[in-house]
């Protein structure tokens, strides 16, 4: 489980958008509703600052295998722009030839033609931001786009045929009632992405619906119906041939993202652009979150040969990322690991602080052969036993699991 200096995966932010959605606390640029907006000098100056910092971190031979243009709007980036940030990428870094590179664009703000050109530039797995299929709801969300809005960029995906494409939906949005949720998963079924992240709205203080509404109170569903929710989603998708990989993402065989495993299988990782996130030499670092100090610290880094100054991660630290984060993932955490990396005793704890949630069925205990092992008095399990949150129960507890986990186990190590 000790983990690799070489980060292998690029997070590209894009902060651009046409307004704010009223859950969004994510660090954009508001750019309006111009007609020309790909032409807008906000973001070539970007751009321009974005390949500086690619240029300026300090290359280690490592080859990227994914890349991905996150935002923000990334489908408001003009295609060429796109391909100088790639190139770039190619020339400092480098890419592998089969190289996963994903896209978020939104339905309403891209044509065919820029679709097309988004593929010859190199884009292999597009993600539609859909959110639901409803088109009050999406207005009430601060959404630009509607219902037409979405099969319109359906149509165009197939037309260039993209065959690795994931659409989001939100559920636990105000007003929405569990039959609007299930119009929406049987909808986006019908679709038939090959990927889906189904994403439970959350109350983040600074963003509108946060100074609006408090968590179980109307207009948000209860806390019983968003729970419903959760357990249909499961039900449905699976049933339509999805595997329920990570607590918010379902795919068809072959089609997981490869990307976002990097982050649940706490991998190291290149961030780049304002308030991305990068993981690298063991430490975790955020850059600023507006234009203005993001190019300030663009230059610095440029001035000192790409080094920057933060702490590496303790051990402690280490060992609760690596839970927090694979135990998001249907295969678990193989306890083996842990117990090769951090000793005996800390697995001996893991189990024993868990064995009440074992009883009540939220996590498993697997065996090689993918066999559930009963926790007898002596707690004691074979080695490359398997740690996993069941489905869907257990991720629907992943958070008080995860408190009890860190209670525990946060005064362990040194």
């Amino acid at each position: 489980m000790k983990l690799s200096n070489l980060p292998k995966a690029a997070y590209l932010h894009i902060p651009f958008c046409r307004r704010r959605c009223y859950y969004c606390d994510f660090p954009i640029s508001v750019l309006g509703n111009k007609t020309d907006i790909r032409k807008s000098s906000s973001i070539s100056e970007y751009v321009e600052v974005l390949c500086r910092e690619i240029i300026a971190t300090p290359s280690d031979n490592s080859l990227l295998e994914t890349v991905f243009f996150g935002g923000g709007t990334p489908s408001l980036l003009s295609p060429s722009y796109l391909e100088k940030i790639l190139i770039t990428l190619d020339k400092h870094l480098g890419i592998v030839p089969n190289a996963e590179i994903s896209l978020e664009i939104d339905p309403g703000t891209f044509s065919l033609k820029q679709l097309q050109d988004y593929k010859i530039a190199g884009v292999n797995r597009i993600s539609l931001g859909c959110q639901g299929f409803q088109d009050n709801l999406l207005e009430f969300c601060g959404r630009t786009h509607r219902i037409d809005d979405i099969f319109r960029a359906v149509d165009w995906i197939n037309k260039v045929n993209f065959k690795n494409f994931s659409l989001d939906l939100i559920s636990g949005l105000p007003h929405q009632t569990l039959e609007d949720w299930r119009i929406s998963l049987e909808t986006a079924i019908k679709i038939d992405p090959s990927h889906l992240s189904c994403y439970d709205l959350v109350l983040e203080p600074s963003t509108v619906f946060g100074k609006r509404y408090q968590p179980g109170k109307s207009p948000l569903p209860t806390d019983e119906t968003t729970a419903t929710m959760y357990r249909l989603g499961q039900q449905l998708l699976t049933e339509a041939g999805y595997q329920h990989y990570e607590i918010s993402n379902y795919a068809k065989p072959g089609y997981q993202c490869r990307h976002n495993r990097v982050y649940w299988e706490n991998m190291p990782y290149y961030g780049f652009g304002m308030g991305a996130a990068s993981y690298t030499n063991q430490q975790r670092f955020t850059r600023p979150r507006t234009r203005k100090y993001y190019f300030t610290w663009v230059n610095q880094l440029s001035q000192s040969g790409g080094f920057i100054d933060c702490p590496k991660l303790s051990n402690i630290d280490i060992l609760l990322e690596n839970l927090m984060l694979r135990l998001r993932l249907s295969e678990g955490i193989n306890l083996s690991l842990i117990k090769a990396d951090f000793g005996e005793e800390i697995t001996s704890k893991i189990i024993f602080c868990l064995s009440n949630y074992y009883q009540q069925n939220l996590i498993n205990f697997i065996d090689e052969q993918e066999n559930k092992i009963l926790l007898d008095n002596t707690k004691k399990i074979p080695e490359n036993t398997k740690l996993k949150l069941t489905d869907p129960e257990g991720f629907l507890f992943c958070n008080t699991v995860l408190a009890t986990l860190f209670y525990n186990l946060r005064d362990s190590l040194n």
